[in-house]
């Protein structure tokens, strides 16, 4: 069963700076709670500028304290607009994420869109039901919070 998690945020800037910072591999740390453990072990050279193709490695602890390695392959990039991420190895069967930027009257809405599937079958919707949306929820969240706390709060 594929699986939808969809997210809106209005941000008070120009969608410039807005790509730049969603756009960069090294910020995604950032914008990650801290308990996961988020290390990009990428080349960081390749890391400057995102292109369709590039390949990003990362090391997370989701759960429980076990790491994980995740790679994910940047399949497209529409400058300013859009740009999606999809997993080629990681913890799940299918991880296919979109971001968006729009610019609007008195800033950015950045809209992203996640569709994943979960391993093991009836055992995964079990345990997508029980814990791991509610943790993707909480890492949206925590962005969230993050990006109010960088371009909103006092502006």
């Amino acid at each position: 069963m594929l699986h939808t998690l969809k997210t809106t945020q209005f941000i008070k800037s120009d969608v410039n700076t807005i790509w730049e910072f969603m756009s960069a591999p090294q910020n995604l740390a950032k914008i990650t709670p801290s308990y996961m453990g988020f290390t990009i072990v990428s080349d960081v050279n390749d890391l400057e500028k995102i292109y369709a193709g590039q390949i990003i490695e990362y090391d997370v602890t989701p759960v429980l304290g076990l790491k994980m390695h995740w790679v994910t392959e940047i399949t497209h990039v529409k400058h300013l607009h859009y740009f999606v991420d999809e997993q080629r190895f990681g913890p799940y069967t299918l991880w296919h994420h979109k971001h968006f930027l729009k610019e609007v009257d008195g800033g950015v809405e950045m809209i992203d869109i996640v569709h994943y599937k979960i391993p093991f079958g009836f055992i995964g919707k079990i345990a997508n039901a029980l814990f791991i949306k509610h943790k993707l929820k909480e890492i949206f969240d925590y962005r969230f919070k993050k990006l109010e706390e960088l371009y909103n709060v006092g502006k």
